[in-house]
């Protein structure tokens, strides 16, 4: 197989966990959020803000029609960075390692335009990638398969030399059907011995 050329990461749940529940769960009690989630489909907002819709009016627009749970829907946008945590620091040291080893890091991320550049306020490595392929951005999200052509013409890389990582598996199987090469996220252990059997890093290098 060929030594990929570059290195492709998604981040949620790659180098930043993304567990929306999690925190509201933290806050309001299992059974409340249940009761949230069920009422308003914020993962539906979401994509909307990923697919290229403004982050604090879609929430804000959002958080009116349901009077009921305002404030709660709210906080997908003030509290923002606590919903998107912790870092995943293994991931984030083998992409340093990467780029010190001179091997281009690009980002591939359904991520809201104006979300990413707060994003990078909060989390100094998403400003370390040698490019940033934000599916608001492009207009389009993953995984349609013209996000992947668009990153293929813009770096000017071939399918079969960018390796990739992402945590859902849909995502995967439509860079592979393109011919790239990847890695279905589940933990970085896995992506490390991934990044190793590439040649790309030593095992000293990979380690946390």
């Amino acid at each position: 197989m060929q030594t990929p050329e570059a290195v492709v990461f998604d981040i949620g749940n790659v180098l930043i966990e993304w567990q929306p529940e999690r925190y509201y769960d933290a806050v309001l009690g299992e059974a409340r959020r249940e009761a949230l989630f069920d009422a308003v489909d914020l993962h539906a907002m979401n994509e909307r803000i990923d697919a290229g819709a403004p982050f604090r009016e879609t929430v804000y627009a959002t958080a009116a029609q349901h009077p009921m749970w305002e404030d709660e829907i709210r906080w997908w946008h003030d509290r923002w960075a606590k919903l998107a945590a912790p870092r995943i620091e293994h991931s984030i040291t083998l992409l340093r390692r990467l780029r010190a080893k001179g091997v281009p890091v690009f980002a591939l991320t359904n991520f809201g335009d104006d979300t990413f550049a707060y994003a990078q306020t909060q989390y100094d490595f998403l400003a370390e990638f040698d490019r940033a392929y934000v599916s608001a951005r492009m207009g389009v999200t993953k995984p349609a398969p013209v996000i992947y052509q668009m990153l293929e013409a813009d770096c000017g890389i071939a399918p079969e030399g960018l390796l990739f990582t992402d945590d859902r598996l849909e995502n995967i199987e439509a860079a592979a059907a393109r011919g790239w090469q990847t890695h279905h996220f589940t933990h970085p252990q896995g992506w490390a011995d991934r990044l190793v059997a590439a040649q790309l890093l030593t095992d000293k290098e990979a380690m946390p």
